[in-house]
């Protein structure tokens, strides 16, 4: 008889210190929205070639419809909302407001890329004649020139988290922190959550992870990385990945490993980001910045802006006019919290389901709670390390990950974290009618015993059911779900709302151009003068600043 899973004390003790408040509604809920990415694809399956459409509206200035790098690369945008369904409803709205505009094209429902003929066939995105859309311009130029255009093709879902201020005061009480200010406290907080979401964060990878193939287009000919098998004539997998997207082949950078940021305090976390931001790397610098009139890139060091460097998970705070990512958190603490790791589930429409977002929720109220003491170096490289065998065999039955010195198997140990994870349902759905977060994780838990049963062992059951073509089904998928999607009624309220900002958001970018005074270079210099600036460091209390 396996010995009964265990759940730490402290976890129990602090949620049921909360559930009489929780159950009086005094919490408030956890509030989130989502960015999903998705290609636009012609008949063939092969990225457009075609503008972002203008009846979409600017993609510079419309709130909810825009690009990401590519000009191919839709990206959409919720409102912030205190129900999974309500942002799902935004979003459903969205796609069926594009297909109302598209002609001949479908959104891609995979994280990989559609099939290319090259780099240059990802157009880089083009944001008009201000100094501004010429910044995003030439950024994506320099990402171009670091990295390439292929990887910048790939799509995911990014999870936009933060919980009530109500929620914030009551764990400040019980832990009798009110002497510490309430933005310091809550950021404090919040970068404890990210380190404990970064040490477990494998198991988001394993359960959701639906990218385990790729278009042979993705790679140069003839560089095939050993951990790939050829699946058909023009597809690739690895027998047991989850996400190819979050492997080697994707978002990831040698330079940037470099910067170790592992997120022990805030003051870590900014100031390592403005060294990267303001330090020159030599290989950059042979790229050049400014050749003969032509801006390739908008500088020559380790990131161009704050945003260049990719992680896992993000904390984040809405910046004012004239004030940098960085510079927003320094001056106001952590607002939310931004999940990126997730792949787009090609079999969902939407890219995204209720039940991921509520597992999400509990995965991240989970790590809040949690103990989470700094990670040291030593530790950063074992996580990496986790994620990375997870990622290109997880669902290998012989993978075994390090756990406090130690090791286990991804069943052994995602079944521990289910144990305690839903002793935290509890307090979430204490202010739900039923068991929405409980029910998440009963209908993913049988994912942790069976492998074939993730959404990234039924991309691959799929595939060789289909003939083995990764373009060839998700063009499938697409063009089913496009008729879906456009057979939903939208609300009339917001399809009147998405009409009117079709016009808005093209004057907005027209006043935008017409109010630029300055060059571009002057514009530039006066940036990143700004972003050099350390706005109210010096200021937080010194356990903050460590």
């Amino acid at each position: 008889m396996p010995e009964p899973l265990t759940v730490p004390s402290a976890l129990t003790a602090q949620i049921e210190r909360l559930l009489p408040s929780a159950r009086l509604g005094r919490l408030g809920r956890l509030r989130r929205g989502l960015e999903k990415e998705g290609l636009r694809v012609d008949a063939n399956g092969h990225i457009a070639q075609t503008p972002h459409p203008h009846a979409l509206g600017s993609k510079l200035t419309h709130p909810h419809i825009t690009t990401d790098y590519s000009e191919s690369l839709l990206e959409y945008i919720t409102p912030v909302y205190s129900q999974p369904g309500e942002a799902l409803c935004f979003l459903s709205d969205l796609h069926t407001f594009t297909y109302h505009h598209l002609q001949n094209e479908w959104i891609w429902p995979g994280s990989m890329p559609s099939r290319l003929s090259g780099n240059d066939s990802v157009p880089i995105a083009d944001y008009g004649s201000s100094n501004v859309g010429t910044m995003k311009h030439v950024y994506r130029k320099g990402l171009d020139l670091r990295y390439g255009r292929i990887m910048q093709a790939i799509a995911g879902v990014h999870y936009n988290v933060s919980l009530p201020d109500d929620m914030w005061h009551a764990l400040r009480e019980l832990e009798k922190a009110t002497n510490i200010p309430f933005n310091d406290y809550r950021s404090t907080r919040y970068f404890g959550m990210i380190r404990h979401f970064r040490r477990h964060s494998w198991l988001l990878l394993y359960l959701f992870g639906a990218s385990p193939a790729i278009d042979k287009s993705f790679l140069p000919e003839g560089k095939v990385p050993d951990k790939l098998q050829s699946l058909s004539d023009d597809t690739y997998f690895a027998p047991y990945a989850t996400t190819l997207r979050m492997s080697d082949l994707g978002y990831q950078n040698k330079v940037q490993s470099q910067l170790k940021i592992c997120f022990n305090s805030l003051s870590n976390y900014v100031n390592t980001l403005r060294h990267a931001i303001s330090s020159p790397w030599p290989d950059y610098e042979k790229m050049g910045v400014n050749v003969e009139g032509e801006w390739r890139q908008l500088n020559a060091n380790i990131l161009q802006i704050e945003n260049e460097y990719y992680s896992d998970i993000r904390p984040k705070r809405v910046a004012k006019h004239n004030e940098t990512p960085s510079q927003a958190l320094e001056a106001r603490g952590v607002e939310y919290i931004e999940v990126r790791c997730l792949d787009l589930n090609p079999f969902d429409p939407l890219g995204v389901t209720e039940t991921q977002m509520r597992f999400v929720d509990t995965f991240l109220m989970w790590c809040l709670l949690s103990d989470s003491p700094w990670i040291s170096d030593e530790e950063c490289d074992r996580l990496d390390d986790n994620r990375r065998w997870v990622v290109e065999r997880g669902r290998d039955p012989e993978l075994t990950l390090y756990n406090h010195g130690e090791t286990t198997t991804v069943p052994e140990w995602g079944e521990q974290i289910f144990a305690e994870m839903e002793e935290v349902t509890r307090l979430l759905d204490a202010v739900e009618e039923g068991t929405p977060h409980a029910d998440a994780l009963a209908s993913l838990a049988p994912q942790l015993a069976d492998p074939s049963l993730t959404p990234s062992a039924q991309v691959l059951e799929r595939l060789k059911e289909n003939g083995g073509s990764l373009s060839d089904l998700m063009l499938s998928l697409a063009q089913q779900q496009a008729e879906q999607l456009k057979a939903e009624p939208m609300q009339r309220s917001r399809e009147a709302l998405l009409a009117q900002l079709i016009e808005t958001s093209h004057q907005q970018q027209h006043d935008i151009e017409a109010a630029d005074k300055e060059s571009f270079d002057e514009f530039l210099q006066v940036y990143f003068t700004k972003a050099r600036e350390s706005r109210a460091l010096s200021a937080l209390p010194t356990e903050v600043r460590q």
